[in-house]
């Protein structure tokens, strides 16, 4: 269910706004959407795991709040990563 260090490291790579960075919105927001879609597909077998679909709902939140901080702040970025990302809306 959780991503193991090495994709952590790649999406750290691939995201990152400079050398180091691991703490950016867009950061961030890849390593959620990474979260997001193992979890999603773990529910998918897991039909009543209702601890990890509360789980789940929290993260899609948090990763609404970090898009909605990008989006007031700089709407270039925001564009950048929700179409890096394939994110709808």
């Amino acid at each position: 269910m959780s991503i193991t260090a090495e994709r952590k490291q790649e999406l750290i790579k691939e995201y990152a706004r400079e050398a180091g960075d691991t703490g950016s919105p867009e950061v961030q927001i890849a390593i959620l959407s990474e979260r997001i879609r193992n979890l999603t597909e773990h529910l998918g077998f897991h039909k009543k795991d209702f601890h990890s679909r509360r789980g789940l709902l929290v993260m899609v939140g948090q990763r609404r709040r970090l898009l909605d901080y990008v989006k007031n702040n700089d709407f270039k970025r925001y564009e950048a990563i929700i179409g890096r990302l394939g994110l709808r809306r």
